[in-house]
């Protein structure tokens, strides 16, 4: 039996710049952190030849393409897996609608889980860049390229995309004094709410032109906030969460709504410096940037909702339990 966990993700800076409809005219970049939330793949071989697939439902199939379940039958066929296994998925938080990469983060899960269980040792950047070909290429999904790679890598970084589909990770140099500040200077509020990523992400899709202006000024606060974080300049993340959620609610209609509104504006009273949801918009988790001695006024004044404490996961997807063969 093999058990893998692989963190969630805070998109920060530059989402949307991921996208094809972008960096396929020119170069995109994201500053995204992983969290100490996670959704973990328990995979085991059957003695029979069955297949059994346990998530919010119950499958059991003999053939790999009897399958309802996506994501595990496409991560099934690339790793040349057929028949006796059985697949459980769990995570630290609703596994979808949430804005946090929860479905990107299962798959690259699945992928891990499933070469390891044949032995064999994929790096991260195989099962990144093979998770965003299952759920792009094959899947035909309308979504970018952070998910994948901040879930395979974690911790805090830039990634870069570029026109001919490769994607560069660069790591960001903090110190632990820093590192630990951008943690406690985050507060995840729940909306409520959840919401079609796909459905936002393809109506950004066809304002390609229209946005270009827009997502590139977004790819270029990535690049400045990358070197405000380094110089130690934390606080300056706040300031461009809140410019970034400025110019990501002009990119689609559904990004944001007037509860989500509300809550924004009413945290930004009480002392958050900015935020945006997290994800493609409508709905899921709030981020705001709010330094620790706000963080009461901000959670009185939006009247106790459900918070997410979360620090900055350091080592992305990996195995955590494996038995001898």
């Amino acid at each position: 039996m093999i058990v893998v966990e692989t963190p969630l993700r805070i998109g920060l800076i530059g989402g949307g710049t991921d996208i094809p409809s972008f960096y396929e005219k020119e170069p995109g970049y994201v500053l995204s952190a992983a969290i100490d939330k996670y959704v973990y793949v328990v995979l085991k071989e059957r003695f029979d030849d069955l297949i059994y697939v346990n998530y919010s439902k119950k499958e059991i199939v003999e053939s790999v393409d009897d399958l309802n379940h996506d994501l595990v039958r496409e991560a099934m066929r690339a790793t040349g897996l057929t028949k006796g296994i059985e697949v459980t998925t769990l995570a630290d938080i609703p596994a979808e609608g949430t804005g946090l990469g929860s479905s990107s983060s299962i798959l690259v899960a699945l992928l891990h889980a499933m070469y390891a269980l044949q032995g064999e040792l994929r790096s991260k950047e195989e099962l990144a860049r093979e998770a965003c070909h299952i759920e792009i290429t094959i899947l035909g999904r309308p979504i970018g390229k952070q998910d994948q790679y901040a879930a395979a890598y974690g911790d805090i970084r830039l990634f870069g995309f570029r026109a001919d589909g490769g994607v560069t990770v660069d790591a960001i140099n903090l110190d632990e004094n820093t590192r630990r500040r951008v943690a406690q200077n985050l507060m995840l509020v729940y909306t409520n709410q959840q919401r079609s990523a796909s459905a936002i992400l393809a109506r950004q899709g066809e304002r390609r032109d229209e946005n270009l202006t827009a997502l590139r000024r977004l790819r270029d606060m990535a690049l400045l906030a990358r070197r405000e974080l380094e110089a130690g300049n934390v606080d300056a993340l706040g300031e461009m969460l809140h410019e970034n959620w400025q110019i990501k609610q002009t990119l689609a209609d559904g990004i944001t709504n007037d509860r989500i509104d509300e809550m924004y504006e009413t945290a930004r009273r009480a002392g958050a410096l900015g935020g945006k949801v997290t994800g493609a918009g409508g709905g899921g988790f709030l981020l705001l940037y709010c330094r620790p001695g706000d963080h009461e006024a901000v959670r009185e004044a939006l009247g106790h909702p459900r918070i997410l404490n979360c620090a900055i996961d350091r080592a992305g997807t990996r195995v955590v339990f494996q038995t001898r063969r």
